[in-house]
C-alpha cells in the first residue's frame, strides 16, 4: 500500500522556485529540495523519476498557475485599461520565464502566454493593428521592468509608457 504524500506538490515546486530564484539551476537538486522540504531524496526520486523532472514539473505547475491568474485578471478588468490588467496579474519572473524558453513545451507554454495577455491588452487599446503593435510593445516594456526590477533598477510607470503608445 503506498504512503500518503505528506508534503504536496505544490510545497515541493515552491521549494524548487525559491532555490531557482536564489541560485540558479545548480541550486537545485533531490538534496536541496529535500532540506527544505523535509522529504526524504529518495521519496522526490520515486515521486518525479529525475532532477530535470523534478524541475520541469515545477515549471509546469507555475505556467498552470500563471494562465490561471491571467484568465481570473483577464475577465476581472475587463472594464479597466492596459495598466489595470496588468497589475492584476501581477509580477511574474522574467527570469524564469527566460530559462524555460529552452524547452520546447515550455517555450510554448510562454508564447501562449503571451499571446493572450498582448491580445486582452489590444482590446483595451482599441483592437485596431496600431493597438496590437503598441499592446506587443507594452507587454515587452513590462516584462523588461520586471526583470531590472530584480536587479534593483529603478523602474519607469506603466501608465507613462502607455500614454506614449497610445
Amino acid at each position: 500500500m503506498p504512503r500518503t504524500r505528506t508534503v504536496p506538490d505544490d510545497k515541493v515546486f515552491a521549494a524548487i522556485q525559491r532555490l531557482l530564484d536564489q541560485g540558479g539551476d545548480k541550486a537545485v537538486s533531490f538534496g536541496s529540495i529535500a532540506a527544505a522540504t523535509g522529504l526524504a531524496p529518495p521519496t522526490l526520486v520515486q515521486r518525479y523519476k529525475s532532477r530535470d523532472g523534478m524541475v520541469r514539473a515545477a515549471r509546469l505547475a507555475f505556467w498552470d498557475a500563471l494562465d490561471h491568474r491571467t484568465a481570473e485578471a483577464i475577465a476581472g478588468t475587463a472594464d479597466k485599461g492596459p495598466q489595470g490588467l496588468l497589475k492584476a496579474i501581477g509580477p511574474v519572473p522574467a527570469g524564469a520565464i527566460a530559462v524555460d524558453l529552452r524547452d520546447p513545451d515550455l517555450a510554448a507554454r510562454a508564447a501562449g502566454w503571451r499571446a493572450a495577455v498582448e491580445a486582452a491588452l489590444a482590446l483595451r487599446l482599441g483592437n485596431s493593428l496600431k493597438a496590437r503593435e503598441s499592446a506587443a510593445l507594452l507587454f515587452a516594456a513590462w516584462q523588461g521592468q520586471s526583470l531590472w526590477a530584480a536587479a534593483g533598477e529603478p523602474a519607469f510607470r506603466l501608465k507613462d509608457a502607455v500614454k506614449r503608445l497610445t
